[in-house]
């Protein structure tokens, strides 16, 4: 695993408490230090601090590539930094932590996250019932997890938004839940979570719909979430 944080004790503390937990792990400071590890070595987890004293974890994100070559966990200085937490999950953070916090509960985390990547590496095309879903002219591929617009071109989503999206077309025209669509796209947090799954419906909308501010796919229930309306056929 590979921690990205300048604070050099931090990175002391966490490096000596997850190799007792039977973890390999790099520690670096910065981004450069990042992708010098990265063409280095295969990565299961990235911890990756948001502030980097002249560099933005955000910046770090990005190059990261949508989705991440690796599953990411980001940490926040504070609670108030919610707008770097939702940034950063619509980015393809698979979770996040706010300091300061317990190294148990980092454990946990990163044992969570390491539960569903592994999940996913096991589930590829064979488990998955349907290998594609077509809806109003578009196209969901399960196994390259590519979008195809009306058009015939690739839309790229995030990890987030293939998962959600996959919610969706699994359940057409019925109403689910902000809890049933939170646990579909795997975000985790706390405070954040409602205002985290509206951002990315939003990008969902924006990559779908023909007018996002007057949405026909995905309809907003009032009070009780989200309906996508369109026929789907699973194929």
């Amino acid at each position: 695993m590979l921690i990205v944080d300048d604070d050099t004790a931090m990175r002391e503390m966490l490096t000596e408490y997850l190799e007792g937990e039977n973890f390999r792990v790099s520690a670096v400071a910065d981004g450069k230090g990042m992708e010098a590890i990265l063409r280095e070595a295969a990565i299961d987890l990235i911890i990756l601090d948001m502030k980097l004293g002249s560099e933005d974890g955000l910046d770090l994100m990005r190059q990261l590539s949508s989705p991440p070559r690796a599953p990411v966990i980001i940490v926040t200085g504070h609670r108030r930094e919610e707008t770097d937490r939702i940034v950063g999950l619509e980015l393809g953070a698979d979770d996040y932590i706010t300091k300061p916090f317990s190294l148990r509960e980092l454990l946990a985390r990163i044992r969570a996250v390491l539960r569903r990547t592994e999940a996913v590496r096991q589930n590829p095309q064979g488990k998955e019932r349907h290998v594609r879903y077509r809806f109003a002219g578009w196209e969901l591929s399960m196994r390259s997890r590519r979008l195809t617009s009306p058009e015939g071109k690739t839309v790229p989503l995030t990890a987030g938004e293939f998962n959600l999206l996959t919610a969706f077309l699994r359940s057409p025209q019925q109403v689910l839940t902000r809890e049933q669509l939170l646990a579909a796209s795997r975000v985790h947090g706390e405070e954040v979570f409602d205002r985290s799954i509206d951002v990315q419906i939003l990008r969902l909308r924006r990559k779908l719909e023909t007018d996002p501010s007057e949405p026909k796919l995905i309809v907003t229930e009032r009070g009780a979430g989200y309906v996508f309306t369109a026929t789907v056929t699973p194929g």
